[in-house]
């Protein structure tokens, strides 16, 4: 209930990463009071935390940049294919600038509980600024944009919390930097920030240990430098590009070869092979249609890549252990690298495969093995990814209908309907995250879609009088077996993978996001909307 002290609003937006600040720009357009927390300092999200040595995004620059401003589209120039960090950071903050999108945000301050009254259908929402104060505030709708991959997972290795050396997360990177010169150092994990910064820290490194529970497939970026001839290129051929990239599976404009894997000869095939090769990292995963849905076409892919990768390498014996062999190519997603292969050629790199001798303990400097070997370090890397999907939503007390806790609801797994959702939730939504195309997509492209579908909703219940949105529990079931039975179509249930929160211990293993296609889930979400929003219920005043 509210109080003297309660400021009232029409919307909270969490988070300040690209779902965020699209939100707060278009709630504004609604004329809504809109207020913004991040627990960051500043814009970028995932990319304000990730600061890592080789952090950049493996969606190429072109794409991963908002399409619903033309001059913002024309205006900003990418130095680089597939952008680093810092480049990212910049274009987030421009954007930020350009739309005076900051003073709608309170930086610093951390969404700690959103409790909904049941009487008014308005959410209570706490904040914490960390030194003691936060705030109070109603707000009639809570939309959240707290990202997928942002609630930093630390392993249970006994004693690493007494680590007498210099600890970090890839996850929550200093932002001076560190300075690994002349260092012992160790990386554990070689996921996305593993493979992409091991090849860094080794430059700086005087011995680098890499420590490897699970081997992933990973392809050169094939990163280069845009000149103004190639800028110009893009810019003219911008409205095209994001036609196609609507129209795609991945919200990239390209395309997977018309025919299946065995339809088109040995030659056909590996042209296509080679194409996505340079064409760099993820999109290797779509070259043809039944890449991820039939196994033999995926030997055949995994049996190009594996090739390529042994070139690479120059001991044998290494590359055995950097070849993957417990999961088909694309289930996991394929890291986009930059000479990570290479660095294992190197005299003061070495590579542990944790498979055949696990770390037991951390004991003072020391990485302690299973067969009793100690690796001295002065400085560990984790490189232990993220607690996935809902990781970010779960460290907030997010409390419905009768004081259910989300978590609680989602216990056996995430239950919403369309990923936008869920019932006993009113008025709540949760954008780009678990039910969606989200992570196996380009995430600006999904920020747009869900914004855009969102405002025009919030914008017919108020046309029509409406005072509440809820998705109704049949339809949550039912979208809840779709996205289970989409998923079981295809490979990816096959893998061990952050997808289906197989890197958490105790957490349900249930494939979160939805894996039909950004295309085909923006097609499915329109098609709601057409109908009067079929499968919510809406409430009257």
């Amino acid at each position: 209930m509210s109080d003297n002290n309660t400021e009232s609003v029409d919307v909270v937006v969490v988070g300040a990463g690209v779902t965020g600040l699209y939100a707060v720009h278009k709630m504004r357009q609604l004329g809504y009071r809109v207020r913004g927390f991040e627990r960051g300092a500043d814009v970028g999200g995932v990319w304000y935390w990730n600061r890592y040595p080789g952090a950049r995004c493996d969606v190429e620059s072109a794409d991963y940049s908002y399409s619903f401003d033309e001059e913002l589209q024309l205006e900003w120039d990418w130095s680089e294919k597939y952008a680093t960090q810092p480049e990212i950071m910049r274009y987030l903050s421009h954007v930020a600038d350009r739309f005076d999108l900051r003073r709608s945000f309170t930086f610093n301050s951390s969404v700690v509980s959103a409790e909904l009254d049941e009487e008014t259908l308005r959410w209570t929402v706490r904040t914490d600024d960390g030194e003691g104060g936060g705030e109070v505030l109603s707000a009639r709708f809570c939309v959240f944009g707290v990202g997928c991959l942002s609630s930093t997972h630390l392993p249970a290795i006994p004693g690493l919390e007494s680590f007498a050396g210099a600890t970090y997360h890839t996850g929550e990177w200093p932002h001076e930097g560190v300075d690994f010169t002349g260092l012992r150092v160790g990386v554990i994990g070689t996921g996305s920030s593993g493979i992409q910064s091991v090849p860094l820290i080794a430059d700086q490194a005087a011995q680098l240990t890499v420590f490897q529970r699970s081997a992933n497939y990973s392809i050169p970026a094939g990163n280069k430098p845009l000149d103004e001839a190639a800028r110009r290129e893009l810019k003219a051929t911008y409205a095209e590009r994001r036609r196609l990239a609507r129209l795609s599976g991945g919200g990239s404009p390209f395309m997977t070869h018309p025919r299946r894997t065995l339809d088109v000869d040995e030659q056909e095939r590996r042209e296509a092979y080679e194409k996505r090769w340079e064409l760099g990292g993820v999109l290797y995963s779509k070259t043809f249609p039944d890449q991820l849905t039939d196994l033999t076409a995926n030997h055949a892919a995994r049996a190009f890549w594996e090739e390529k990768v042994r070139a690479r390498i120059d001991d044998p014996a290494v590359a055995d252990l950097l070849v993957p062999t417990d999961h088909p190519i694309g289930t996991k997603r394929i890291v986009t690298d930059s000479d990570y292969y290479e660095t294992y050629n190197r005299e003061h790199v070495r590579l542990v495969s944790l498979r055949e001798n696990a770390i037991e303990r951390i004991d003072g400097h020391d990485v302690v093995l299973a067969d009793g070997e100690r690796v001295e370090l002065d400085a560990l890397v984790l490189a232990t990814g993220f607690d996935a999907m809902t990781g970010s939503l779960d460290r907030i007390d997010i409390r419905g209908r009768g004081g259910q806790l989300l978590k609680d609801a989602w216990s056996a797994g995430p239950r919403t309907y369309l990923g936008l959702g869920t019932d006993g939730f009113p008025n709540l939504f949760n954008l780009a995250g678990v039910g969606s195309p989200s992570v196996l997509a380009n995430v600006i492209l999904c920020a747009e879609q869900h914004v855009d579908w969102l405002t025009d909703c919030l914008a017919h219940l108020d046309a029509h009088g409406y005072v509440a949105i809820e998705a109704a529990e049949q339809a949550v079931e039912d979208w809840v077996r779709e996205c289970r039975e989409r998923a079981a179509a295809t490979l990816m249930m096959s893998a061990d993978s952050w997808y289906l929160g197989a890197n958490i211990p105790g957490k349900p293993r249930v494939f979160m996001p939805f894996v039909g296609g950004f295309g085909a889930y923006g097609e499915i979400i329109a098609a709601v909307a057409a109908s009067g929003y079929k499968g919510f219920d809406l409430i009257a005043r």
